[in-house]
């Protein structure tokens, strides 16, 4: 009989397996639905579709173009209905409904408070409205029978020059639901060195920051942001493997920055779908992931943008057991990564691990027990 623990989990149990997510991007997530009815309320009327459906579709062909930037463009449209309290409000509310229903139970979910004042609202008062949208949205989930934790990590465009003032602010809202800070957009000219002052800030005030890197743009980017920075995460990473060396034999060399990165315990937020749309990645398959899983580098797996990617925790779990035959132990493996690496403190992460990730893969390992029992008893109930 072969245990459940080294079998593929199905795609139920992948849905019911609790997830953690640390790379999602709340002007990416947003229901197709959603982004039409605030469009007609707002006036908005530059939108490619007005049905639903249709609109989510273009949202992935769209992004779906191997460019970086021609898959940034897509934002302008989310962003544009994300201009007013109440429109933030019901977006971040939907997003830890969404997460929560497919079985996330931690989440930090980054946004650019910078881009959300064209409607006249200040940076506090689009934090505010975001933090209260989560807290709404954990409410209504709850309701639902499934329960979130939501931390908001505030991002500065790396283009702009305003990444200090966004640090200051997102130390400022630490005790109120942001756990962090970022800085995003598009890597090729924009070095992470542009934004020091924010970082040193950051590192002054004990607070914590991830930073794009190593999706775009190669190893110098990923050196920067870790040697320069001093980032606590990679966004995405994913060129590390630039850096390391498969032999024909199978024998594997890592250069000194990949030994760093694997010898430091340095998270990694690879977003294997969106990857795969800018170019990052050749494919589920080829996604450096793989190695890395193989290699016990702290990976992590996580959506990007589930709006433009088509996608969900779940069904990257899915695209990743299919590639390479992961077990519900490969799904935990990277469930406890993740958590380890979050932006709360190490006391309630080790609750989350203890109290909700083990319990859940450990009752869904034991399913095979039952189903095995109840299949015994039916066929001893059938002999005469």
């Amino acid at each position: 009989m072969t245990s459940q623990t080294h079998s593929v989990p199905t795609a139920d149990q992948i849905r019911r397996a609790p997830k953690v997510l640390l790379h999602d991007h709340l002007d990416g997530g947003l229901r197709p639905g959603t982004i039409i009815e605030l469009a007609r309320e707002q006036g908005y009327e530059n939108l490619p579709e007005t049905e639903p459906d249709k609109l989510g579709v273009w949202f992935r062909e769209a992004a779906d173009s191997g460019s970086l930037e021609r898959y940034l463009e897509t934002f302008a449209h989310t962003c544009a209905v994300m201009q007013t309290r109440e429109a933030l409000f019901r977006v971040a509310a939907e997003c830890a409904v969404d997460l929560a229903e497919d079985g996330v139970v931690y989440a930090e979910v980054r946004y650019a408070p910078e881009q959300h004042l064209e409607g006249g609202l200040t940076l506090e008062e689009v934090v505010e409205a975001v933090n209260a949208g989560f807290r709404e949205g954990e409410r209504r989930a709850r309701e639902g029978g499934h329960r979130i934790r939501v931390g908001a990590l505030l991002t500065a465009m790396r283009h702009a020059a305003r990444s200090l003032e966004i640090a200051e602010l997102a130390n400022a809202h630490r005790d109120s639901g942001v756990v962090g800070f970022d800085i995003a957009g598009a890597e090729a000219g924009y070095p992470p060195t542009r934004h020091l002052d924010a970082f040193e800030y950051l590192k002054r005030e004990n607070n914590h920051f991830t930073i794009h890197a190593g999706e775009a743009f190669g190893l110098p980017s990923i050196w920067q942001a870790l040697q320069w920075c001093g980032a606590d995460r990679l966004g995405h990473g994913v060129r590390i493997i630039d850096d390391i060396e498969v032999a024909d034999d199978g024998a594997v060399r890592l250069g000194r920055l990949a030994a760093y990165v694997r010898d430091k315990r340095i998270p990694l937020e690879m977003c294997p779908s969106s990857n795969l749309q800018t170019g990052a990645a050749a494919s589920i398959a080829e996604h450096p992931v793989g190695l890395l899983r193989t290699l016990h580098f702290r990976a992590t797996v996580n959506t990007d943008n589930r709006l433009m990617s088509g996608t969900s925790m779940s069904r990257e779990f899915e695209l990743l057991t299919e590639a390479f035959a992961y077990t519900l132990d490969d799904m935990q493996w990277f469930t406890v990564n993740a958590m380890k690496s979050a932006f709360i403190p190490f006391d309630e992460r080790l609750a989350m691990i203890n109290e909700v990730i083990k319990p859940g893969y450990a009752e869904l390992r034991s399913e095979w027990l039952f189903r095995q029992t109840a299949a015994t008893s039916g066929s001893s109930g059938t002999e005469g």
